[in-house]
């Protein structure tokens, strides 16, 4: 069974965290929701709860520091950083969550980035100079160095980035292909009932 890591931390954009984290759950994949604290702020979220963009409180599995000192990040076949403009700030900046990027990158697991996530391909060095896409509020940052795309989802090998809310359909059901194949994602996109 594949596994995958979606990161969490104050200000995550819920849709785009929330719809992968299930529709990934619906394809087969073991999912882990890992909490990202803020710069200087307590390891784990106070009550248990992120705050996410819209106010939506939601749980996470386990922590960065956790994920760091039990677990074997290596274990995991595709990291996910969903979008939100409080958020991308701790996780585009984070230097654990950008050091786990650039390593699984470099050994080939499947990397998602959606919305402003996208920025934390800069901090992490993933797919430079190809293929990206993200929320228009923050093209100008990455234009320089990618070949940025319009298009709701862009995959260039492993790696699979997409716009935002409206996209993370698409954007989930891309990752389930890439870990568990076309014909998984063919079976529960139907269900779905997406247009």
């Amino acid at each position: 069974m594949s596994k995958a890591v979606v990161f969490l931390t104050q200000g995550t954009e819920e849709m785009e965290f929330t719809i992968t984290y299930d529709v990934l759950v619906r394809g087969g994949v073991n999912v882990t929701s890992v909490f990202v604290p803020e710069s200087g702020k307590p390891a784990a979220p106070i009550n248990g709860l992120v705050v996410a963009s819209r106010g939506v409180k939601l749980g996470a599995d386990t922590t960065l520091q956790a994920l760091l000192q039990n677990d074997n990040v290596d274990q995991y076949d595709a990291y996910v950083v969903p979008g939100g403009a409080g958020a991308i700030h701790t996780l585009s900046k984070d230097e654990n969550v950008l050091k786990i990027l650039h390593h699984a990158h470099a050994c080939g697991k499947v990397i998602g980035m959606i919305c402003a996530g996208t920025l934390a391909a800069l901090g992490a060095q993933i797919g430079l100079k190809g293929p990206i896409t993200s929320h228009p509020s923050v093209k100008d940052q990455l234009d320089a160095l990618y070949e940025y795309k319009d298009s709701p989802v862009v995959v260039s090998d492993n790696f699979v980035t997409s716009r935002g809310p409206g996209t993370t359909f698409l954007f989930a059901l891309t990752l389930v292909e890439k870990l568990v194949g076309l014909e998984k994602r063919n079976e529960i996109s139907g269900p779905m009932m997406l247009v």
